[in-house]
């Protein structure tokens, strides 16, 4: 009788087990294509980033990311003025916030990471170093569970979510279309050099020079650094690297009317957030507009609408 209970414990423990596999391993072919872009803009480890979302979601199937769609178990604290749901954690009946999609929950999480001065020394690592930011989230606070860095390396080498970090590093310069030769009243700096403003969309933009800064655009143009951050969707960390566009107003939901019929190829190394800025539009509608799902990644040849 025994060893019939035994036998029946371990199938029931077997096929769990395979279960908990494959959910584990959908849930990563959902949002891979998401950790991968969320690395790029912001420079988190995408095996990171899919790590903490399998372990805080449970594979999307926690109660936080069912009923509002929060992947990262983060709660309402600091500036969060939008909705919320309660939970029981730490203490009874706690706030955790609550998003319109997962895909808001993910862009939240990298800017959690990216502008808490207790992060800070996280992206001082290599971005390969996977065990290095396991145990830095930890010893910065983020989960107060003892074995939490050993749970994200156990789920990065089990998974291989490395090959996922080395995806992240094929994307070339920005260049925006333009759809006509008009140009803006250039801007002339202290230096006595000249920054041109061009328009794309409508939209006002300037090109980062070498060694350029946030902080100097913002003098030359009147328009603050938040507000830059904000319109080109950059986290608070970021480098400008040459070549960037920055654009001076806020992007809209669709590209020039010029592209109504016409639709983006992709290039080799583009994804989408590229695509998004060379033609002035917020990341999220190009998601939108194309039915996206949030494993989209970017592929040669793939036509993408950008009206």
């Amino acid at each position: 009788m025994r060893r019939i209970v035994f036998l029946l414990l371990f199938c029931l423990a077997a096929f769990y087990a395979k279960a908990q596999n494959e959910a584990y391993r959908q849930y990563i072919n959902t949002f891979k294509g998401v950790a991968i872009e969320q690395m790029r803009r912001y420079g988190i480890p995408a095996s990171i980033t899919l790590a903490q979302g399998l372990l805080e979601s449970g594979a999307g199937t926690s109660f936080l990311a069912i009923t509002a769609n929060n992947h990262f178990g983060i709660k309402t604290g600091g500036t969060w003025d939008g909705a919320f749901v309660f939970k029981d954690d730490d203490k009874q009946g706690e706030r955790f916030r609550k998003y319109e999609s997962p895909l808001q929950s993910y862009e939240d999480h990298s800017l959690f990471l990216s502008t808490r001065s207790r992060y800070a020394s996280l992206f001082q690592l290599d971005k390969l170093d996977y065990q290095g930011w396991a145990r830095g989230l930890k010893t910065a606070g983020y989960a107060t569970n003892p074995k939490y860095a050993d749970k994200l390396i156990g789920l990065i080498d089990l998974y291989d979510l490395t090959q996922y970090d080395r995806m992240s590093f094929s994307e070339p310069p920005v260049v925006v279309a333009d759809e006509g030769p008009r140009i803006f009243p250039t801007v002339i700096t202290t230096n006595s050099t000249v920054r041109i403003i061009r328009q794309c969309n409508g939209l006002r933009y300037v090109v980062a020079n070498a060694d350029d800064r946030l902080e100097l655009i913002s003098q030359q143009t009147g328009v603050s650094e938040h507000q830059l951050k904000k319109f080109n969707e950059l986290p608070g960390h970021y480098v400008l690297k040459a070549g960037d566009i920055i654009f001076l107003d806020k992007k809209g939901k669709r590209a020039a009317s010029v592209y109504k019929n016409r639709q983006h190829k992709v290039q080799a190394g583009e994804s989408l957030y590229s695509i998004a800025q060379r033609y002035g539009v917020q990341l999220k509608y190009l998601y939108k507009m194309n039915n996206f799902p949030y494993s989209y990644q970017a592929r040669v040849g793939d036509e993408i609408r950008v009206y």
